[in-house]
């Protein structure tokens, strides 16, 4: 993703007028100038033809990378912050982004009907271990012929980066950007067993770019 793409989706979240707050732009254009996980996701759900259920959506800006990237199958995001969410709806309607829709869910408790691909990023570590396995479970079910799971996960394995990415989750919560605290990290192969006893089939790479964080992507599919 150029500067210029990055710019143009901020633009969405900028406000009406100059005095108001300028914090959800800054944000958008911090984020999708500096994570991988955009392009990351995109060049994983490229091909795909089904709805896209995005879970832990935030503000929604993967609605507006995959309209960017030329992906129109229809968009579903969900989130259990409320305010977030009418900003995000504020900001597709101001798009124009058709095919986007946004629902407050809280993911600790109650998932959504669904059939497509689904895309979980940075979402696991903020539920236990048993929530863990409910979702991926529940999400592996969703997914028809061509369709992908795509998860952006903190990898527990002790190192550096490790250390850094719970550093970080600890202080979105502290500031109010994150109403979840961490609750459980998880280990590499754990999930990719898990996912394969799911019968799907999974590839595994680091998304570090230029970050200090112990990310990964993973992306599975029904055999």
């Amino acid at each position: 993703m150029t500067a210029d793409d990055a710019r143009a989706i901020a633009t969405a979240f900028a406000p009406a007028r100059p005095w108001k707050n300028w914090g959800d732009y800054c944000y958008a254009l911090m984020k999708l100038r500096s994570d991988p996980l955009y392009p990351g996701v995109l060049a994983a759900l490229r091909g795909s033809q089904g709805p896209v259920l995005d879970l832990g959506c935030g503000l929604g800006l993967l609605a507006h990378a995959l309209r960017q990237d030329g992906q129109r199958m229809t968009y579903l995001g969900v989130d259990n912050d409320a305010a977030k969410l009418r900003r995000a709806s504020i900001a597709a309607a101001g798009a124009a982004l058709p095919g986007v829709h946004f629902n407050a869910v809280d993911l600790a408790t109650t998932l959504p009907s669904h059939q497509g691909s689904v895309a979980v990023l940075d979402v696991l570590q903020y539920l236990t271990a048993e929530g863990q396995r409910t979702l991926l479970r529940h999400t592996a079910a969703m997914l028809g012929h061509g369709d992908r799971l795509v998860i952006r996960m903190t990898v527990a394995d002790g190192s550096r980066r490790s250390r850094v990415s719970r550093i970080g989750d600890r202080a979105a919560n502290l500031i109010g950007w994150m109403r979840s605290q961490p609750r459980h990290y998880l280990d590499l192969d754990v999930i990719c067993a898990y996912l394969q006893q799911c019968g799907l089939s999974v590839t595994a790479t680091p998304l570090y770019g230029n970050t200090p964080f112990n990310n990964w992507l993973l992306v599975a599919k029904r055999d």
